[in-house]
């Protein structure tokens, strides 16, 4: 029997495998002792295409510089459910952003390999 863990909204962690999953369609991403966003398909999205103008020929938007700002996604890679998404500076490398303590989750959950609980 599998212990599922739900930590975001579309990711939960797997405590038997120890793997980072897509909560939609329950895939597999990634070791859950590694950063989830590696296991997903990744995109950036041109921000002007997020951010449009509010009125057709307006000069001004609120569209950030894209000189100085990205827009990446990290999608399921079965599904295809976004499942983070983050602006970032140019050059600037993917974030690390939860890091959990597998062990105690697994204690917590009573899911150890000792069979206890």
């Amino acid at each position: 029997m599998t212990k599922r863990v739900r930590i975001t909204e579309y990711l939960e962690i797997d405590l038997k495998t120890e793997q980072w999953c897509c909560q939609r369609c329950s895939t597999p991403l990634i070791g859950a002792r590694e950063n989830y966003k590696k296991g997903c398909i990744v995109a950036e999205r041109p921000l002007q295409e997020v951010h449009p103008p509010l009125n057709k020929g307006q000069i001004y938007s609120f569209c950030p510089d894209p000189d100085y700002c990205r827009l990446i996604e990290f999608y399921c890679p079965n599904c295809g459910v976004m499942i983070e998404n983050e602006y970032l500076p140019p050059g600037h490398p993917i974030t690390h952003e939860i890091e959990l303590d597998i062990d105690s989750l697994k204690l917590r959950y009573g899911a150890t390999d000792d069979g206890n609980r």
